[in-house]
């Protein structure tokens, strides 16, 4: 009998980086929403979280880009938001990065738009 090995896909690997991005910079209330299994997503995985400001929730972006390209070599294909910090979308392809102002993230529901997506919560860590 030959035993299986799991192995963690390139995309799930980047969704965990992000998160440890947010995680440096306190990021409230972390979510890997899993779109795997999800006919007709966008992409592999949603990264989710929220800032208490504006400047909170800019470092929150630069931090999830400075991780994912220093333990993975990888950087956004796309950015979106950058101007107001009210929602920063960072594209990774298989990715995408929500970064939000609480306000913001409250009114787009992206967790209620895709609630049949298993969740993973994660919190801040010192």
């Amino acid at each position: 009998m030959t035993k299986k090995i799991k192995t963690v896909s390139s995309s799930k690997l980047l969704a965990e980086s992000a998160v440890k991005g947010m995680q440096e910079v306190k990021g409230l209330d972390i979510r890997i929403l899993d779109l795997t299994n999800i006919p007709g997503a966008v992409c592999d995985y949603f990264v989710v979280c929220h800032g208490e400001s504006n400047t909170q929730v800019e470092a929150l972006a630069k931090s999830v880009e400075r991780e994912t390209r220093t333990s993975l070599g990888e950087k956004p294909w796309h950015k979106e938001g950058n101007e107001n910090a009210e929602w920063i979308l960072l594209d990774f392809v298989d990715v995408v990065v929500h970064v939000f102002y609480k306000e913001a993230r409250e009114f787009y529901n992206i967790e209620g738009l895709w609630a049949d997506a298993p969740v993973q919560n994660y919190e801040y860590q010192v």
